[in-house]
């Protein structure tokens, strides 16, 4: 998923997102490994980068919530 579509999504989908993104890369492809299956690299590869833009939006939008505030607290 681009970051352009994310950003698109609100927070607790995104937090819902980061979540399934974790199982999926910890539990299934670490099981795979361990029975010998053998994980895909770019499928690790892809999830990892997934959930840091996941974490970099998340961590945007906390960033940007005091600033939002500051602005509509001086208005008032």
């Amino acid at each position: 998923m681009k970051a352009r579509e994310m950003r698109d999504k609100s927070s607790e989908e995104l937090a819902d997102n980061l979540n399934e993104a974790k199982k999926r890369l910890f539990f299934q492809m670490k099981m795979q490994r361990v029975s010998g299956e053998g994980a895909k690299p770019h499928e690790v590869r892809s999830l990892k980068r997934d959930i840091a833009r996941i974490q970099t939006i998340l961590r945007e939008r906390q960033l940007a919530a005091p600033e939002q505030k500051a602005k509509t607290g001086a208005k008032s």
